[in-house]
C-alpha cells in the first residue's frame, strides 16, 4: 500500500516569483502570455528535476473563470490549448521543455485563461513494498487577449478593512477592455485619512513591489475584482483613496 501527499503550487495571478520552485522541481516560468496569431501563439515550459531519481509528469489543461475575487477553476479543458509532450519521464538532473500552443478562436472577443498543472505522477512500487509518496503540482497561468487593444484598468472603489486587528485598504477594479492586464504591470497609490481628513499613510507600489507582495494580479477583460492590498494602515476610521497608473 503506498499513501501520496499532493502538494500545490498556484502561481497565477497571486504568484509573487517568475519561477516555482520546490524541493525537487522547478517549473519557468509561470505565467504565459499567448496571441491568437502568429509566432505569439506558441511558448516554452520548462521543468527541472533536481531529484536524485526519475521524474514522471503530466500536464494538464483546465480553462478558469473569472470572479469578483479571483478565479474559479472550472475543472473542463476545452481544447484551446495543444501541449507537446503531454507526459514526460525527465532523468535527475535534466531539463524538459513543453510547448504549448494555442489553437482556439482566432477572433477572440474576450479574453481567456487556463491553468496548465504540471503533475507529479506517482511511481509504481515493486509488489508489496508501501511508502508515503509526496507528489508536487505545479500550475502555470495562461493568459490569451483579442488581437490589439489594451487593458483599461481603474479603482473604481477603495474601503479601509478591518480583519482580525489588521487595516488593509480594499479596493474594486475594473478593466473596461476586452484585454486582460496586471496590475503589477503598473503602479497603485495609497492614501489614507483619518475621521478629521488628516492624511495618516501614503505609500505608492510599483511594479516589482506588487509582484512580490501580492503577485502579479491579473484583471481580465471587463472584469470587476476586489483586491486586498498589503499595505497596514494605521487606524480603521475615516478613508482610504487608491489610484492605478498603467506602465507604458
Amino acid at each position: 500500500m503506498r499513501n501520496l501527499f499532493y502538494r500545490s503550487v498556484a502561481a497565477v495571478c497571486l504568484a509573487a516569483a517568475p519561477v516555482s520552485q520546490a524541493a525537487a522541481m522547478t517549473v519557468q516560468p509561470v505565467v504565459l502570455d499567448l496571441q491568437t496569431a502568429g509566432r505569439g501563439m506558441s511558448q516554452v515550459i520548462t521543468v527541472e528535476n533536481t531529484f536524485s531519481t526519475p521524474l514522471p509528469v503530466e500536464l494538464q489543461i483546465q480553462q478558469l473563470e473569472l470572479t469578483e475575487d479571483g478565479v474559479k477553476l472550472t475543472g473542463v479543458d476545452p481544447g484551446d490549448l495543444l501541449v507537446f509532450p503531454p507526459q514526460a519521464l525527465i532523468q535527475p538532473g535534466q531539463t524538459q521543455s513543453f510547448r504549448v500552443q494555442y489553437v482556439g478562436d482566432p477572433d477572440l472577443q474576450e479574453s481567456k485563461h487556463y491553468y496548465i498543472t504540471v503533475a507529479q505522477l506517482p511511481v509504481k512500487l515493486p509488489e508489496g513494498q508501501s511508502a508515503i509518496q509526496i507528489l508536487y503540482n505545479f500550475q502555470v497561468l495562461v493568459s490569451i487577449g483579442p488581437q490589439g487593444g489594451k487593458p483599461a484598468i481603474a479603482v473604481v472603489d477603495s474601503a479601509v478593512s478591518d480583519d482580525a486587528g489588521h487595516h488593509n485598504p480594499l479596493i474594486t477594479v475594473r478593466n473596461d477592455s476586452a484585454n486582460y492586464g496586471y496590475l503589477s504591470q503598473g503602479k497603485l497609490r495609497v492614501v489614507a485619512r483619518d475621521a478629521a481628513g488628516n492624511e495618516v499613510a501614503r505609500e505608492t507600489l510599483n511594479g516589482p513591489e506588487i509582484q512580490q507582495r501580492m503577485g502579479f494580479g491579473l484583471i481580465g477583460g471587463h472584469q470587476t475584482r476586489k483586491v486586498r492590498l498589503p499595505v497596514e494602515l494605521p487606524t480603521a476610521a475615516g478613508t482610504v483613496e487608491v489610484t492605478f497608473s498603467p506602465g507604458d
